[in-house]
């Protein structure tokens, strides 16, 4: 969802419509620029995904300070995990002084003082989180933050945020965007859990997460034909016996859940105004499967018409 593109307002309102705009995306803050006028540009957008929201942000240089001042402001108790991905960011909280260099991740914790800062221009991807849904204690996740990096969870969880705001449109709308948040919170967990350094934590969070994050990369993977269980160990350092060890714990058989999530993806395009102009065959490539005959069997068995069938019925709502 579009929150803000300020080359839709007049020079003279870009200013406090950037601070507004961030301000409701996030919580009570001081909020600067460094340039005034026409010079001034931004835009925000965010998408839901149950508890979890992605923020962006693309603009000319700002700052932002969270004191102790606006603290006693109500905002909802959260944390921040961003990606910087254009130019470089200033990060202080609790001491510490940190550049943010692009394709760094940074973990700020919005319950205390902190300040951030780029300057001419930037653009950072965030996702926010209820404290009470991360359900991690503060003294981890400020320990985590300190050393992030220390993870070898760190690319799995930077590869993660951008494979999300790649398709956010899309998975914002899928029927497993709730699903895709939970998914991504017990990521999120883990990788800070991981990075403070704290067995008692870490090793719980990484166990318990494992199904999660398996279910999370294939859902964002679903359109590669070659989603494989094979592909799907090797990504999360585990062999295919104990991949299929996992998903029999939880009563679920992983190729038959990725037919069924990319079944679901197809139907839904062929049932959309775009879809409906495409070729039966084109949508089942785009969706993973190489084989249309296959395809049509697996569709027909699922929804008891043929994909031909159900686009030639009447424009209706998605069942």
């Amino acid at each position: 969802m579009l929150l803000l593109d300020t080359g839709e307002l007049p020079a003279q309102e870009r200013v406090e419509a950037f601070r507004t705009a961030l301000v409701s995306a996030s919580v009570p803050s001081l909020v600067s620029m460094e340039e005034s006028g026409e010079r001034v540009f931004a835009r925000m957008e965010r998408w839901q995904f149950g508890e979890l929201m992605l923020f962006t942000s693309r603009s000319s240089g700002w700052s932002v300070t969270r004191s102790p001042r606006f603290l006693r402001l109500e905002g909802p108790p959260m944390v921040s995990l961003s990606l910087q991905t254009h130019g470089t960011g200033r990060f202080g909280q609790s001491g510490r002084r940190d550049r943010v260099e692009p394709g760094e991740l940074m973990l700020n914790d919005l319950t205390i003082p902190y300040d951030f800062a780029w300057s001419g221009s930037g653009a950072a991807r965030a996702l926010q989180m209820p404290y009470d849904v991360l359900a991690v204690p503060p003294d981890i996740v400020r320990r985590g933050a300190e050393r992030l990096r220390a993870s070898p969870l760190y690319e799995l969880v930077r590869a993660h945020l951008a494979r999300i705001h790649h398709d956010a449109d899309t998975l914002a709308g899928d029927p497993g965007a709730a699903a895709l948040g939970t998914a991504t919170l017990e990521l999120v967990r883990a990788l800070i859990t991981s990075a403070s350094g704290v067995d008692a934590h870490a090793r719980p969070a990484l166990a318990e997460s494992l199904l999660p994050r398996v279910l999370a990369y294939a859902r964002t993977h679903l359109t590669e034909p070659d989603l494989t269980p094979a592909r799907i160990a090797h990504a999360h350092n585990i062999s295919v016996r104990a991949l299929y060890r996992l998903c029999a714990q939880a009563g679920l058989s992983l190729e038959q859940w990725i037919i069924e999530q990319r079944l679901e993806g197809a139907r839904s395009t062929l049932l959309s105004p775009a879809g409906r102009a495409r070729t039966v065959a084109s949508v089942a490539r785009a969706w993973g499967f190489t084989d249309p005959s296959h395809f049509t069997r697996r569709f027909r068995a699922a929804y008891g018409v043929t994909p031909r069938r159900l686009r030639a019925a009447p424009p209706g709502p998605a069942r």
